[in-house]
């Protein structure tokens, strides 16, 4: 029989770190009476971490004035809003959002640059970046360097190395985004960690938004494509290499239309916002489509029920696979839900395996178009919150 090392203590400090790091980040203000009760160990132990923490430039303590308890009130412990930053970018088909965030997940400041997909490169990107990170640096009052930078994009993306693999409506193919994206800091090395975009928005959703009560669930995002995340049992199901949850390519139909993929009758020739605005017959984008439907306008209402019935049928797909608690839809599905909620519901209950209101939940996502964008903040900060003293240290 062999025996394993016993943990050594500053194993344990560090672990101890991290755990009433994550706390305070991902719930806000919490009082030592309240960390000793989470992180069960003593007041002197609880007492000894806030002080490491506040040293390290992570977190500081107030002291609550009045109130109408008997004796003095346990201070509460809050993320320092000086403390590190990291920045967050979010390539959306039409626009790229860049924002810097605080511990606590408070977005400091924030910009948005409209881009032609037709056109745009990754060395575009970088030019992006590069132009608005000072910017965002300086709207929340900073002058140094991000601890990490977190990119969404609406590609596949390896888990290993951060690489492109594809990002269709981008023309994008076998793109090392991070290679690119390191030069940004000359002087010292920027962690770069780039994410698909489904991905990252179930990421912050599951964290700190419509699914943090729950451990399994699929958000469907609907951009211009249709990609899905995984959270299940509780932690992200990437796949083999990151490349899980391309629900926008199941095919439906396969004699159905032609997909930008090379197939035909893709979910995405079904639900995308292209698909909807074609079959509404407009020439808008698909805002203009919703705002007809919600007016009562009978092609584009024709047109969202129609598309709401094939996306009730590619929920059945994913309940039947994978029985999810909870499917969160973002993008356009989010106001596809809002206009045609019905015919979604009907046509799960239709073609799923058994009654879809006893097993799972259809939402929106708390943080709407900006899910992405707080997912690749979360997949920033990863490093820090898993070890806050070495990270800093080795800074």
């Amino acid at each position: 029989m062999t025996s394993s090392p016993a943990a050594r203590p500053d194993r344990i400090r560090r672990h101890n770190l991290s755990l009433m790091l994550r706390h305070i980040h991902l719930d806000g203000p919490l009082s030592r009476a309240e960390l000793t009760q989470r992180l069960q160990v003593s007041r002197s132990t609880v007492g000894a971490l806030v002080a490491d923490l506040t040293t390290l430039g992570l977190v500081e303590e107030t002291v609550p004035s009045g109130g109408t308890g008997v004796g003095r009130p346990s201070h509460v412990v809050v993320p320092n809003p000086a403390g590190p930053w990291v920045a967050a970018v979010d390539v959306d088909i039409n626009q790229v959002s860049t924002a810097s965030v605080g511990l606590g997940g408070a977005v400091l400041a924030r910009t948005s640059v409209r881009i032609d997909p037709s056109r745009f490169r990754p060395e575009d990107l970088v030019a992006i970046v590069t132009d608005q990170l000072p910017v965002v640096a300086s709207g929340s009052g900073r002058s140094a360097l991000p601890a990490a930078l977190g990119v969404s994009v609406p590609g596949t993306v390896d888990l290993g190395t951060g690489r492109i693999g594809v990002a269709p409506n981008l023309g994008w193919h076998d793109v090392d985004l991070p290679a690119q994206l390191r030069s940004l800091a000359a002087a010292a090395p920027l962690p770069v960690l780039v994410g698909n975009d489904a991905d990252l928005a179930v990421l912050a959703e599951h964290q700190r938004g419509s699914a943090r009560d729950c451990n399994d669930v699929v958000f469907i995002q609907g951009r211009v494509g249709i990609g899905a995340g995984l959270i299940l049992g509780g932690r992200p199901a990437g796949g083999h290499d990151g490349h899980a949850g391309e629900i926008g390519h199941i095919v439906l139909e396969a004699s159905g239309p032609e997909c930008h993929c090379g197939k035909r009758g893709c979910v995405e020739t079904f639900v995308g916002a292209d698909a909807l605005v074609a079959l509404a017959g407009a020439d808008g984008p698909v805002e203009d489509v919703f705002a007809a439907a919600r007016s009562g306008a009978e092609p584009a209402l024709t047109a969202a029920r129609t598309v709401a019935v094939e996306l009730g049928r590619t929920i059945a797909f994913v309940v039947n696979m994978l029985n999810p608690q909870r499917v969160l839809l973002g993008g356009h599905l989010a106001r596809l839900y809002a206009v045609a909620g019905p015919e979604i519901e009907a046509a799960l209950t239709r073609f799923a395996l058994e009654a879809h209101d006893r097993t799972v939940q259809l939402a929106v996502p708390a943080f709407g178009g900006d899910a992405a964008l707080l997912g690749a903040a979360e997949m920033a900060f990863a490093g820090l919150l898993e070890d806050p003293y070495g990270v800093l240290s080795a800074r």
